[in-house]
């Protein structure tokens, strides 16, 4: 029989993992892509966590990358923004 997935809210498809250059893997929750600084960033859950990672994020036409926030001012705009966002 197969495990049952906890989703923690999250529909399926609202899922993805994030795969660290360690090996190890995490599933996070898509909290949602949003505009900061004149790019998209992207806000995820760890699932049973309360942590938000922030990414940058671009989308292609089959797929999408996540971008590591190594700028610290950059990184610190960017989480100002997503906690607006997440207050409205």
């Amino acid at each position: 029989m197969a495990e049952k997935k906890e989703l923690y809210g999250y529909d399926e498809e609202d899922i993805l993992t994030l795969e660290f250059d360690d090996g190890e893997e995490e599933e996070c929750g898509i909290l949602g892509v949003f505009d900061a600084l004149g790019k998209e960033y992207i806000a995820l859950n760890p699932l049973g966590t309360e942590d938000v990672y922030i990414y940058g994020y671009k989308e292609y036409e089959e797929d999408y990358e996540l971008l590591d926030i190594d700028d610290e001012e950059e990184f610190k705009k960017v989480v100002e923004e997503f906690e607006k966002l997440a207050v409205e």
